[in-house]
């Protein structure tokens, strides 16, 4: 189906473009949300006599837009989900569990996530405030207030999480080696032994009677 744009659609084209769609597309999304319009006669002459009037609106959303993102670009917004020892999430941090973290008026529809995030970390997240205009903010998944504090400040939770249980593993260790081996019962031994040899000498010394 052939369209004229309205706004800008990302990988499509800005205001006054007539481009072809997909019918599905244009029905299901480009039409009812009012970016764009059928590419027919009387739909481009409407456009034209309009242009100025859309490009006008377009301009003060895109400024109110501007100014919205400036207080969101770069902050950072912290979820406490359940996850494994390795990290990885029981569930998932949707689009919708973003935009409601967020706050602002931002819908889930603005939070560009191709896949939902499953594992625990910061992750940079892009949040389109208007066709033209977008901001990235961070959003940090973490188990804990506690483990979301030191992944702000970039530490790897989940790394070191694993090497204090090596650490601790290798000191069990080493305390039951320790109580295996115990240095007064080998004093014991060696002292016990050192008398049998003695004993051992002066029977061999002693001198046979006729």
């Amino acid at each position: 189906m052939q369209i004229v744009l309205l706004e800008r659609v990302e990988k499509l084209g800005t205001i006054g473009d007539v481009v072809t769609v997909k019918d599905g597309f244009a029905r299901n999304f480009l039409l009812p949300q009012g970016k764009a319009l059928r590419a027919n006669k009387t739909n481009i002459a409407r456009f034209e006599i309009e242009r100025e009037a859309i490009e006008k609106r377009n301009d003060e959303k895109r400024q109110a837009a501007e100014d919205a993102g400036k207080q969101l670009d770069g902050e950072t917004y912290m979820l406490i989900r359940q996850a494994g020892e390795n990290g990885h999430l029981y569930g998932s941090v949707s689009a919708r569990d973003i935009a409601e973290a967020i706050g602002n008026d931002v819908t889930r529809a603005q939070v560009v996530l191709n896949t939902p995030i499953k594992e625990v970390g910061l992750h940079d997240v892009r949040i389109n405030m208007h066709p033209e205009v977008f901001v990235t903010v961070a959003i940090n998944v973490a188990r804990t207030a506690e483990e979301g504090e030191r992944q702000a400040h970039g530490e790897d939770v989940i790394t070191s999480a694993i090497d204090e249980d090596r650490a601790a593993d290798a000191e069990v260790a080493d305390e039951q080696a320790a109580a295996m081996f115990d240095p007064e019962a080998e004093v014991e031994m060696e002292s016990a032994s050192a008398d049998d040899s003695e004993t051992s000498v002066e029977t061999e010394e002693t001198p046979k009677e006729d």
